[in-house]
């Protein structure tokens, strides 16, 4: 169960991590220091390139396809998800089960650039990501991958004290997990978005006893509960 952009998986080490997927604007801004790096390094190529006549042109021709494409594979995959650019941003992509990135995701991601390049300026890629919850491109979805910040910032909240309330009927645990999350995150959220998130939780944030907290509040009680507090 997901609300909002956090997601909790359970690595196959039974390892349960949560990932905080990288909007817009921080992946292309890691995008934008990757290109100026890749063009750096061409340029650094095509200078000594002119002085050897057409030997050199075939292998700066050769070296712009390599940079191209192999760029963000070889990094992604030595340096465990990073390329220079995210690595300045934070950011990092894993495979979407929360394991290291493989060479094969690697270069299904990277190699499908072109896809979201379509028709222009990554107009496809830009539409994909805006419409899915987890701000993926079509190469992250072709190739199962997920682009997440490398520090969660959740882990700085924790759940804000109040009286425990036990839930109406016996819970799930991935949706005693998502009380909690929700809870936990509650801290950095507005009134009205913590109402909103807890709408959609309805059999859970609303109850029948006018004398017990509704909404947002009623779920951070059920947190509080959930994790053991005492009145």
């Amino acid at each position: 169960m997901m609300l909002d952009t956090v997601r909790d998986i359970t690595t196959p080490e039974l390892i349960e991590i949560r990932l905080h997927p990288a909007g817009f604007l921080p992946r292309g801004f890691a995008f934008f220091i990757d290109t100026i790096l890749r063009w750096l390094l061409m340029l650094l190529i095509a200078i000594p390139s002119i002085f050897i006549g057409d030997l050199g042109i075939g292998l700066f021709l050769i070296s712009i396809f390599l940079i191209e494409w192999f760029y963000p594979v070889f990094f992604e995959v030595v340096f465990q998800g990073k390329t220079p650019g995210k690595h300045l941003v934070g950011l990092k992509v894993l495979n979407d089960n929360g394991t290291p990135i493989s060479l094969s995701a690697s270069i299904i991601r990277n190699f499908l650039r072109f896809a979201d390049f379509f028709p222009l300026f990554y107009l496809f890629g830009l539409i994909s990501m805006l419409t899915n919850k987890e701000f993926r491109r079509l190469g992250d979805i072709a190739a199962g991958t997920i682009v997440v910040y490398t520090e969660p910032a959740a882990r700085r909240f924790s759940v804000p004290e109040a009286i425990p309330v036990p839930p109406d009927f016996p819970l799930s645990r991935d949706t005693q997990k998502t009380i909690v999350s929700f809870a936990e995150r509650s801290v950095g959220l507005t009134k009205p978005r913590q109402e909103e998130l807890a709408a959609l939780l309805p059999q859970l944030s609303q109850t029948m006893h006018p004398q017990e907290p509704q909404g947002a509040a009623r779920l951070i009680s059920i947190a509080n509960f959930l994790i053991g507090r005492k009145s």
